[in-house]
């Protein structure tokens, strides 16, 4: 099981571990989702450039948010009945009640981190935010594409129980890094996913047996040059593994572009515009502005116009989502309004600034630079 250390040192070494294909590699898998768009999905297209410049924005996350790293793998094979039956407990709660919050957190929650990012992408679709809803499509392609690299859904993540030791980085992003550009392969038109955990899981499942087949490639591969930094070993390590690894960065660009449509879906097959996102302008009943100044140290200003009298529910939530201030809960005139947030003693770091008018929700982004 992977152990968080205290160690800044420690925590750093883990972090690159736990970087799944590299920024490279993630950011060719979300490029290529686009290869899977159907016809409905053109206006898609215009949230390529974001995904792909996004798509490692979650292991960035990892220094300054704690609960992020287990988001990114799942020890699989630490569950008894996975070893016993190729299974395990498919919602979190039901994994929890079986083993215990603290066994389910130490091995990993990528299958429920992906999940509910398809979920937070639906929603915001839903209420129209598709400036938001591309956040979390970045996010979620980062997450698939991690259930998409055999060594992070296995306990010997880097070959350490097997004489592999440093193989993670060695094939994921050395390997990768240098291959990149043979990564040719096309998409098939994306379709709507009847049941997205379990969809989640298949492909966790079926990755999972390429575990080995890392370890094997590496094996060989050393057999002709114990020098990992050697174009060598790179090539043997290559030719070893590309037969799979293509087929596992297919899949993956074809499963983002398999939940954005069914997200689409879901939300109803909200229309696009040419831009891929909408109009607030034209169907909200409020407009919000940037904050200022941002970043702030000790306060930062607020401003909206309401269009009609509305109830306003204005909140400061952490990049978890969980509300740290309420701003504004009142029924206001149309017009032009005001306020301040004063932070106080929490700690600094990126916050979302929400305004809910009860027909839309619009969010920014706000950096408290002071704090405790």
């Amino acid at each position: 099981m992977k152990k968080f250390f205290i160690s800044s040192i420690a925590l750093i070494s883990l972090s690159i571990i736990l970087s799944s294909w590299g920024a490279t590699g993630h950011s060719k898998i979300s490029e290529a989702s686009s290869l899977s768009f159907n016809q409905q999905m053109q206006d898609f297209q215009a949230w390529v450039v974001f995904l792909r410049d996004h798509a490692s924005d979650a292991d960035y996350r990892k220094s300054t948010d704690p609960t992020e790293a287990p988001k990114h793998y799942i020890d699989i094979d630490n569950y008894p009945e996975f070893v016993t039956n190729g299974t395990i407990p498919q919602t979190l709660e039901a994994a929890i009640a079986l083993h215990g919050a603290a066994f389910v957190e130490d091995n990993g929650i990528l299958p429920w981190a992906t999940e509910r990012s398809f979920d937070s992408l639906r929603n915001c679709m839903q209420r129209l935010d598709f400036a938001k809803a591309q956040i979390f499509a970045a996010d979620l392609g980062h997450y698939i594409a991690d259930g998409h690299m055999p060594l992070h859904i296995t306990k010997n993540y880097n070959g350490q129980l097997t004489g592999n030791t440093g193989i993670h980085s060695r094939y994921e992003s050395t390997m990768i890094n240098a291959y990149i550009s043979q990564f040719v392969y096309t998409g098939e038109n994306a379709t709507a996913v009847s049941d997205v955990n379990q969809y989640i899981f298949d492909y966790l499942y079926a990755n999972y047996k390429y575990c080995d087949s890392v370890l094997i490639a590496d094996n060989n591969a050393k057999t002709l040059s114990s020098n990992y930094s050697s174009s060598i070993y790179k090539e043997a390590l290559w030719n070893n593994s590309k037969g799979f690894t293509i087929p596992l960065f297919q899949r993956a660009s074809h499963a983002l572009a398999a939940l954005i449509y069914t997200a689409w879906v879901q939300a109803g097959s909200p229309a696009l515009n040419p831009t891929g996102t909408a109009d607030p302008a034209s169907i909200s009943n409020a407009t919000l502005e940037q904050n200022f100044p941002n970043p702030f140290i000790t306060s930062t200003g607020i401003s909206y116009v309401l269009k009609e009298n509305s109830k306003v529910l204005m909140q400061v939530r952490d990049i978890n989502g969980n509300p740290v201030a309420t701003l504004v809960n009142d029924t206001l005139p149309a017009g032009s309004h005001r306020c301040e947030w004063n932070p106080g003693n929490i700690p600094a770091g990126m916050y979302y600034l929400v305004l809910n008018t009860g027909k839309f929700i619009m969010v920014k982004k706000m950096v408290y630079s002071g704090g405790i």
